[in-house]
């Protein structure tokens, strides 16, 4: 494995923002981490990129306890590490030349010589499909799905082995979304890279993903493989977030109930499972104990709860999967 963590938690005061989290990421995979606005993801993934310290738990990365890691410790798991922002226009310096901004990782990391550090970087432009020329420009000269192309180049230039991208499409045009998607997945697989992939988009986790695990006010509700996750999801919150995924088939729109209701704060949270408030199955037990994460899923009732639609389940999988795949075909074909 190269990451894992065990019971990561994270308070503000009364807020707990994540609490009790325990996942990993093996090599060469991807996972994904799904989930509203608000549930705890993206500081999920600051933890784990100890950007920000845990109130409780342990993280290790590549079977080293940096938990407690001072700064100074740390600069050999930051050049491991890279990171792709959701803002493709604030996450650039708009006063830095496009190829100084993927030099940076390299000078600071003392990565090879001068020369080397500059025929990477030009490597690097090519590799995400921009031109070496455009390493004397501005972030301003560049589209939404370049600036992100241009992110990607400097979260690989330190050549680290685990990438973790934080909503990387969510701010472009959906035309755009594709190839940026696909220009992950093919890096992934050729560099031989660790994926944490933060999305809310299941199309986009469907396409990217190994496994899922889904968050639901700071904690982790549901772990499955992609194919189990979308064939027969066994947590109703996850069975909910599939039920708000748009269908093109009237014949099958409605067969799932979207959810209802507001999402409780994370410093007023209701007693019992985090899920009850808005839980068509929930119980007094519910209203009682949260329940654990066991065999995947966090839910005393997901045993009992009626078996998915499994027509409606395989065309929500299709359609997230061919959705992409007419974006990819229909920007293949404004490029020719």
């Amino acid at each position: 494995m190269i990451l894992q963590a065990e019971n990561l938690s994270k308070h503000y005061g009364a807020l707990r923002a994540v609490e009790g989290v325990s996942l990993h990421v093996a090599r060469g995979e991807t996972l994904a981490l799904v989930g509203e606005s608000g549930c705890g993801k993206s500081t999920t993934a600051r933890l784990l990129l100890r950007l920000i310290a845990p109130s409780a738990g342990t993280i290790r990365f590549d079977g080293q306890d940096i938990t407690n890691l001072p700064a100074g410790r740390l600069r050999d798991i930051r050049r491991r590490t890279g990171v792709v922002f959701q803002d493709p226009y604030a996450s650039l310096n708009p006063r830095l030349r496009v190829g100084d901004a993927i030099l940076e990782p390299m000078q600071v990391h003392r990565l090879g010589t001068a020369a080397e550090q500059r025929a990477r970087m030009q490597s690097l432009l090519g590799l995400v499909g921009l031109m070496p020329s455009h390493a004397e420009r501005f972030p301003h000269e560049f589209s939404g799905g370049q600036r992100q192309r241009i992110g990607i180049a400097r979260a690989l230039a330190a050549g680290p082995e685990l990438l973790v991208c934080d909503e990387p499409v969510s701010a472009l045009d959906v035309s755009i979304q594709a190839q940026v998607v696909n220009l992950l997945k093919d890096l992934q697989s050729r560099l031989g890279l660790a994926t944490l992939f933060i999305a809310h988009d299941l199309g986009v986790v469907k396409h990217m993903a190994d496994r899922v695990a889904v968050m639901y006010l700071g904690r982790i509700v549901e772990l499955a493989d992609k194919r189990s996750l979308f064939a027969n999801p066994r947590h109703p919150y996850t069975r909910a977030l599939l039920a708000a995924i748009p269908h093109p088939d009237p014949a099958l729109r409605g067969r799932l109930r979207p959810l209802g209701g507001d999402i409780p704060s994370p410093a007023n949270l209701p007693p019992g499972c985090r899920f009850q408030t808005r839980c068509a199955h929930a119980t007094d037990i519910c209203r009682r104990h949260d329940p654990p994460l066991q065999d995947g899923v966090a839910c005393h009732h997901h045993a009992e709860l009626p078996p998915m639609d499994m027509a409606y389940a395989g065309a929500l999988s299709e359609t997230a999967t061919r959705r992409l795949a007419r974006f990819a075909e229909a920007a293949a074909e404004r490029r020719a």
